[in-house]
């Protein structure tokens, strides 16, 4: 997929590429608080990972503990509001559309 035709419709959606390497395998790609590693390579933006919450220990992904939504990194564990479980799925969503990819091949568990 060409790189310059993905990073122009991750910027018409909000997104920026936040880092990106030529030594790297991923970009991080970020929209407000949220960000994802997305796949990269010669030919261009792959899928996305899981999306997670920008955080001073890194990126904390979204888990279930339970009934409980978590944000989760290294070190770092909080509840996850019901609000920032959608903002996180509508970034996820949002994020794959944007990469022509249909990014997550399916939404994070729990989540409907």
């Amino acid at each position: 997929m060409n790189s310059t035709h993905t990073e122009a419709r991750l910027r018409a959606a909000g997104f920026q590429v936040v880092a990106d390497s030529g030594l790297l395998r991923h970009a991080l790609v970020a929209r407000g608080s949220f960000a994802a590693l997305v796949e990269k390579d010669s030919a261009g933006y792959g899928r996305a990972g899981s999306a997670g919450l920008m955080t001073e220990h890194g990126l904390a992904v979204l888990v279930w503990r339970g009934e409980r939504a978590c944000f989760t990194a290294r070190g770092f564990e909080r509840t996850a509001s019901p609000a920032e479980v959608a903002q996180v799925r509508a970034f996820s969503a949002e994020l794959g559309i944007a990469l022509e990819s249909g990014g997550l091949t399916r939404p994070p568990e729990r989540l409907q």
